[in-house]
């Protein structure tokens, strides 16, 4: 024998490898099955229905019947098992009396019949490798993805809570409340406006004087009508001399006798109230004659006299405004208001500061300052204006002898009223007290973001079970993957070892996916 042949028994013992996916071809190839084994695997299937319908009450041929796919290698070992419990139904020449012993028989004989219970094997284990277990793989890699995400949606809501917490104490301390009850809370920083925004800002205001001199002086100098006695700012002019005092006072000039407070009932306090039924009042009171809503109406279909007369078209006809064209087109409030008797009634009542018109009026002229002041310093750093310079030199000595620092400083106090005027916080309370909407709106604008937190945790604890229940899913399906990859591999192990024995015991290899599951 020559170096490198093979000897005949170590041919003889060469390994046949095969590749899982193509068992099936290979054995009907090589003529180990018939091509039509699936008909005679049905006769099986039916003998094996009706022969596991009386079964001894044997402990491991229940596990064997059990959610299992009865296959040839089962049939082998239940006729094992009932060699055992049907052993007194063996005669003397070796043959079972018991029908069930006759069955399972009966079953063995036509799966050896032309091979079938090979092919079948080979089906069933090309079906697990290829679909059943890949499939299980799947649904747990699912269930696992599933919890990660989970995790992961969880890790953003409670950020997203926690963001919206600290949105809504961020909003909260801005306005300058707890957050507790909101609108009770912003109802009670509407009545100390005055005390917390008026009083300083008029404080302020009172070393306004220099500047608003200034101001005039500068306004005579520049429009050239130095005897001019107008006024330039006369709501600032008013607050530094009089305070934070009535509209009445401002409108007329005189203090009133009397005030009559406007009460605003939505500064009430309302945040906890509960809703309550409706009252009708005694409906059952009301007669069959009808509501009386005090209008006569006329026997004879007469119409209602509403007491308007139509002038003669002659004498320039039209509706009669009273005072001719001097009327005041003001609303029925300012007309109610308008009466000079000393008594300070509706929008009158009300002080300079605490409303609207009187106020943005104030902010206006503040602004107007501010912006006259910038100007100015401006003018006064730029020293290579020779115009401006010549155009000063007939100024009165008030304003050539102030300084940029001094008008800086000017500039600055007037900057600290309009900061505590403007402030974000101030505006609110005072649309609050404008309009009793406004706090409704800014109540449910911060509520929303608590409702927001809560939803957040909500959603949090939803992916949080839906995570768990994932997990849970995960792990029942373990269990059915170890039994289907335990089932394949026995079934691997007979399959190679039939297929040994018809090769005079040559190793059989079965190769390809069957080795990754």
């Amino acid at each position: 024998m020559q170096t490198g042949e093979l000897s005949q028994e170590q041919i003889e013992n060469l390994p046949i490898d095969i590749s899982s996916n193509k068992l099936l071809d290979w054995l009907i190839d090589r003529r180990h099955v018939n091509l039509k084994w699936q008909a005679a695997a049905l006769i099986v299937r039916e003998k094996i229905n009706a022969a596991i319908q009386d079964m001894p009450e044997v402990e491991e041929i229940k596990q064997l019947l059990a959610g299992t796919y009865i296959n040839y290698f089962h049939c082998c070992r239940i006729i094992e098992l009932l060699k055992v419990s049907e052993a007194d139904s063996k005669n003397i020449f070796g043959y079972y009396s018991s029908q069930r012993m006759k069955d399972w028989q009966e079953v063995l004989r036509l799966y050896e019949k032309d091979s079938v219970y090979l092919a079948e094997a080979a089906q069933m284990l090309i079906r697990n490798v290829s679909y059943e277990i890949p499939s299980v793989k799947k649904q747990i890699a699912k269930c696992q993805q599933i919890k990660s995400e989970c995790e992961k949606k969880e890790k953003d809501y409670v950020n997203n809570a926690a963001s919206a917490r600290d949105d809504y104490h961020t909003s909260c301390k801005k306005l300058g409340i707890k957050g507790e009850k909101v609108k009770a809370e912003l109802l009670d920083m509407v009545r100390e406006l005055p005390t917390n925004v008026f009083e300083p800002v008029v404080h302020k205001v009172t070393g306004l004087k220099d500047i608003l001199i200034y101001y005039h002086e500068f306004v005579k100098f520049v429009s050239g009508n130095p005897d001019s006695d107008g006024v330039s700012t006369p709501i600032l002019r008013f607050v530094q001399e009089h305070g934070n005092a009535t509209v009445y006072q401002w409108r007329t000039g005189k203090e009133p006798q009397t005030v009559e407070e406007v009460h605003l009932s939505f500064l009430e306090e309302e945040e906890e109230v509960e809703e309550g039924e409706i009252d009708w009042g005694d409906i059952d009171a009301v007669t069959d004659e009808g509501i009386d809503f005090g209008i006569n109406v006329e026997e004879g279909g007469s119409s209602i006299n509403f007491d308007i007369e139509v002038a003669d078209e002659s004498g320039g006809g039209g509706i009669d405004w009273g005072d001719g064209g001097a009327a005041s087109m003001e609303t029925g409030t300012e007309q109610l208001t308008s009466k000079d008797d000393g008594i300070a009634r509706g929008n009158d009542s009300f002080a300079v500061l605490d409303h609207q018109p009187t106020r943005s009026v104030f902010i206006n002229e503040l602004l107007e300052l501010e912006g006259f002041l910038t100007q100015r310093l401006n003018e006064m750093k730029d020293e290579a204006d020779i115009l401006s310079v010549n155009q000063f030199q007939s100024a009165p000595a008030m304003l050539q002898m102030k300084t940029s620092k001094e008008v800086a400083a000017m500039l600055d106090l007037v900057k600290d009223i309009l900061a505590i005027i403007m402030d974000s916080r101030t505006q609110h309370l005072f649309l609050i007290k404008n309009s009793p909407k406004y706090v409704d709106r800014l109540t449910e604008t911060l509520k929303e973001k608590l409702t927001l937190a809560e939803k957040m945790v909500a959603s949090q604890q939803a992916v949080r079970e839906k995570g768990e229940n994932s997990l849970e899913d995960a792990r029942a399906l373990q269990p059915k993957l170890n039994t289907l990859i335990d089932k394949t591999r026995e079934l691997q192990r007979h399959i190679e070892e039939d297929i040994s024995k018809r090769y005079k015991n040559r190793p059989v290899n079965l190769m390809g996916a069957i080795n990754t599951i």
